[in-house]
Formats: C-alpha cells, sequence, structure tokens
C-alpha cells in the first residue's frame, strides 16, 4: 500500500488522524545510535498544531513513546517502534462529510480505489500522519549527527511574498518567529498575510527551502535512484506538496551552458565547485557543495467557506467547511521536509558503505 519509505534505513508509517494513535516503525538503524528523546520531542513540537494564531487549533502534545528497539538510551540494531497517542479528536466536525466528497481532498480517490475510506479528517491521508514521519526523521538527524551533516529547513515565500536566496540568510533565526523564515523583516510580511487570509476565512499556499550542508560526495546511485530523484520523491510525498526544484531548477533553461556549468577548482587539496548551480548533486550524486531545493505547498484545501459538490451518488451538495485546519501550511511544514531529508540521507549514507571495497 505504499505505507513504507527507504531500502537500508527503513520506515513504515501506521495510524489515522481519529484513530486512537500514530506511529513509525525504523527497521535497518544501527546499532549503538544514542537516542535523545528530548530531541526527539523537540522536532515534534515544531511541527505539532496549536503553536500560533497561524496554525490550526487543535491541541495535541504529540508525546513519542519508544516500545522497541532502545536499551538504556542505546539502539540494539532490532526495530524502532515509536508511537504517538491522539488526544484532541472532533470526529462530530466531518460527521456531515461520511457520504460526501470535499474539493481537492482525496475523498473521492481513496473510496473508489478501497471502496471504503475514513472520513473522520481524511484518515489515513491527513496530514496527521506526518508526525510519524518527524518522530522517525529526528532518528535519522542523530544519525547524521555522527557523520556531520546538517538538515536546515525554513519558509522562503508564502503567497507572493519571497526571501532571498539562502547564502544571504542568517538560517540560526528561522525558529525566531511563528512562520519560520529566517528573514525578520520578511516574516511580518508573511505573517500578517496568512493572518489577513485566516480572518478572509480563506488559505494560502507557499515554498520551503531546504539546506543539506557537509555532506560527503558520494551519496546516491545510478539512473533511477538518483539522489535528487529520491529528494522529490520524498517531498512530493509530503501532504500538499505541488511542485520540487533542486539547484537552479527551473530558472536555469534560460541560461546558457556557459553562465550554467559549475566549474572544479582545487581548494587545500580538496576539489570544490566555483559555483553551485547543480545543488550539490552530479549525476545523481554528491559532490560535496550544499545540497538545497524548493518544494511547493499549494493552499489548505479545507476553507471555511461552502464550496460546491457532489455526494457518493453524483448528487450536487454544499460543502461547509468546519473543524480546525491551518490558513497556511508551510509554518508547520518546515521540520516534515527536514525529516524527509534525513531520511533520505541516512539511507543513502548506509548504502554508500557497500558501494567499494575501501
Amino acid at each position: 500500500m505504499g505505507n513504507s519509505y527507504g531500502t537500508l534505513f527503513k520506515i513504515t508509517t501506521f495510524g489515522e488522524s481519529h484513530g486512537p494513535a500514530i506511529g513509525v516503525i525504523i527497521d535497518g538503524c544501527p546499532a549503538g545510535l544514542r537516542v535523545d528523546e528530548h530531541f526527539i520531542q523537540r522536532e515534534l513540537d515544531r511541527r505539532k498544531p496549536g503553536q500560533s494564531k497561524i496554525t490550526t487549533q487543535r491541541k495535541e502534545s504529540d508525546t513519542a513513546k519508544i516500545l522497541s528497539g532502545v536499551f538504556e538510551g542505546v539502539t540494539t540494531g532490532m526495530p524502532l517502534a515509536l508511537v504517538i497517542d491522539n488526544e484532541d479528536q472532533r470526529s462530530k466536525d466531518y460527521s456531515h462529510l461520511e457520504n460526501t466528497f470535499r474539493p481537492s481532498h482525496a475523498d473521492y480517490t481513496y473510496a473508489t480505489k478501497y471502496g471504503v475510506r475514513d472520513h473522520r479528517g481524511g484518515g489515513r491521508s491527513s496530514a496527521r500522519e506526518t508526525a510519524a514521519r518527524v518522530a522517525a526523521g529526528a532518528v535519522a538527524k542523530l544519525f547524521l549527527n555522527e557523520w556531520g551533516i546538517r538538515v536546515s529547513a525554513y519558509v522562503s515565500q508564502v503567497g507572493d511574498i519571497k526571501t532571498g536566496h539562502y547564502t544571504t540568510l542568517d538560517l540560526g533565526k528561522t525558529e525566531d518567529n511563528i512562520v519560520r523564515c529566517p528573514d525578520p523583516i520578511v516574516a511580518e510580511q508573511m505573517i500578517a498575510l496568512i493572518d489577513r487570509i485566516r480572518l478572509e476565512r480563506d488559505t494560502i499556499g507557499g515554498v520551503v527551502t531546504c539546506v543539506v550542508q557537509h555532506v560527503p560526495p558520494g551519496l546516491g546511485e545510478p539512473v533511477f535512484d538518483k539522489l535528487h530523484a529520491e529528494l522529490g520523491k520524498a517531498m512530493l510525498s509530503i501532504n500538499a506538496v505541488k511542485g520540487f526544484e533542486y539547484g537552479s531548477g527551473f530558472d536555469g533553461v534560460s541560461w546558457r551552458g556557459s553562465q550554467h556549468n559549475d566549474a572544479f577548482e582545487n581548494v587545500d587539496g580538496k576539489i570544490r565547485t566555483k559555483t553551485n548551480h547543480s545543488g550539490g548533486i552530479q549525476g545523481g550524486i554528491s559532490n560535496a557543495e550544499d545540497i538545497y531545493f524548493r518544494v511547493a505547498f499549494k493552499p489548505v484545501a479545507t476553507i471555511m467557506q461552502d464550496q460546491p459538490s457532489v455526494d457518493a451518488e453524483g448528487k450536487p451538495v454544499t460543502v461547509s467547511g468546519k473543524g480546525r485546519h491551518d490558513p497556511c501550511v508551510v509554518p508547520r511544514a518546515v521540520p516534515i521536509v527536514e525529516a524527509m531529508t534525513a531520511l533520505v540521507l541516512a539511507d543513502f549514507v548506509l548504502r554508500a558503505r557497500s558501494a567499494k571495497l575501501a
């Protein structure tokens, strides 16, 4: 059913938005990794609902419990199981949707594919599932820390409001404001826009930019398992994502090859590139430069307005927006993008260790 991701560092998530709990199984995490439960919880706190006036007001502590795979604070090499209880479901908010298909949701496609669907908050298709990914991604981050690899994401655009290139920003300021934009002036503009959209009972989209630093060369596999291909797949698996571009992305189509090529040079005995239009990846394999990419998120599909639709019998109906939803998903999507990035890289680090004899 597509509930698992990864080759060597592999995760399987489970649970529904309005079920008793959600969780994740991590298989393939090497033994001997020190597990910092406080760090895992901090990552979950960055994603959890109810953080500010520009996020959904659903209240969940998102407390992760480790059920297996850790002994005396260290991984044993056995599968890790983490579970997160659902604490603040209001299933009655969705009772009017039992036989109705919401615009731009997965209601119709799930019903068509499986013949049955959990209408309570979207069930398995809900973004609530991403909390399990963040928990797993936190473990992957702890693993990447052993290799000195750092993953940082931030909000770079909301609507038409944009920040500059990541090289002009202090990424250490990302958590200084509720929208998670490291440019404080632009952040205030973003917050004002999201709050205005919220009061208009509507939603707005945005972009999350991710930067991976201190990546060793050689991560990625040829042909079908290219590093950027897996990053793209991982990002596009996140709810509400509509686009992915890395390096120069779509802007690069208007350049000439003489402008776009990243020339090599020797810097203190290490081969580097003078520019990084490739986004740290060439031939699907990391080249030790910063990996950077952008992830586009659509406006949240649930709006607090009446919309025309049809029911399961194809009869016209009016869908009324109810429940608690984000006016803009990108502030809470930052840790999700980081988590999926960490999971991709952790998997490729393990795969790279088997690529040659020495």
